[in-house]
């Protein structure tokens, strides 16, 4: 053998034995895309939720995936734009938790994964076929969210039947979770022979506007809207405070909000819905299609009740309420 190709032979076999860790060190890890209309310090329940859900199946952060995070900051109209920034970056799924979101990402992608946590009927909305076969690129969890927008009113009117006029509060940066909500409440309202008033924050310069129209037209208490904007600590602490000057009771979607010192609250199991996600993208890691994962349906609600603020607001919780609720906080 001559010299030059026994010294190439030595390199073949001294490549071939390097250990294969060193080259699995070198693959980059599954990326998870989310875009958060907020910003993400105020989403880090919903990241610690993910990771249980991820968890269970095995994937840690860091080690076997890691969050590809882009933050809108309460503006709605560059979810398109770093949805896109997640599609040309090609992560492996992309996680959309709200109908806009899902809307979104639908539109820019039929390849990459998408794994949905909404409240809109996602057959009814054209994100997937059927429950059972989804069909596509896309899976998830219906999580009821607006659906429950005729029960939280209903809600309402059991704890404050004195108020004839109710105030729906939504995000008008929010158009699709709008078209959904207002329907379903003034189906509510009529039926139950209330007034609905609408009233709109899409800032935190906003909420005090709002409340104080909802003040000046005659409400007598406010049912928040399922938005995202809502939903996030910064807003329905202001929320609380501001509703609490004005003797407004509030009905909140998040229970976390009657944590902090809200009247009440009706809404889905959001921390559940969270590991629900967590859940299915761990499969979808592990090699499982989209398209032949059903989808979810959350049935899972939450009420929770704050004796303190309803003392508060002189207020005498009924015990068909109490009876019913989760969480009461004495």
């Amino acid at each position: 053998m001559r010299r030059r190709e026994f010294i190439g032979l030595i390199g073949v076999a001294a490549a071939a034995s390097k250990p294969r860790v060193a080259f699995a060190q070198q693959q980059p890890l599954p990326l998870i895309g989310i875009v958060t209309s907020t910003r993400w310090e105020l989403g880090q329940r919903f990241l610690e939720r993910l990771r249980e859900g991820l968890g269970e199946y095995g994937y840690v952060e860091g080690q076997n995936f890691r969050f590809e995070l882009r933050e809108a900051n309460f503006k709605i109209d560059r979810i398109p734009i770093l949805t896109r920034e997640l599609v040309d970056q090609k992560v492996s799924v992309i996680i959309a938790d709200t109908t806009v979101k899902a809307q979104v990402t639908k539109a820019a992608t039929q390849s990459i994964p998408i794994v949905i946590g909404i409240g809109a009927d996602p057959v009814e909305n054209g994100f997937v076929a059927s429950f059972n076969k989804p069909g596509g690129n896309i899976t998830g969890v219906f999580n009821l969210g607006v659906m429950l927008t005729g029960k939280q009113l209903e809600i309402l009117h059991e704890l404050v039947p004195s108020a004839k006029t109710i105030a729906l509060l939504t995000d008008p940066g929010n158009a699709t979770t709008f078209q959904l909500t207002m329907p379903l409440a003034q189906a509510a309202a009529d039926r139950l022979g209330l007034g609905l008033l609408h009233v709109e924050a899409h800032t935190s310069d906003e909420i005090e506007a709002a409340v104080d129209t909802a003040a000046r037209g005659g409400a007598g208490a406010i049912l928040v809207g399922s938005d995202a904007f809502f939903q996030n600590a910064a807003a329905y602490k202001q929320l609380i405070a501001v509703a609490a000057r004005y003797r407004l009771p509030t009905l909140f979607v998040v229970e976390a909000a009657v944590k902090a010192g809200g009247l009440i609250s009706y809404g889905s199991d959001h921390e559940e819905n969270w590991r629900m996600i967590g859940r299915y993208v761990a499969r979808i890691l592990r090699g499982e299609k989209p398209a032949d994962l059903p989808v979810e349906q959350s049935t899972k609600t939450i009420l929770s009740i704050n004796l303190k603020t309803a003392e508060a607001l002189g207020i005498t919780v009924p015990q068909t309420l109490l009876a019913r609720a989760e969480e009461v906080i004495e």
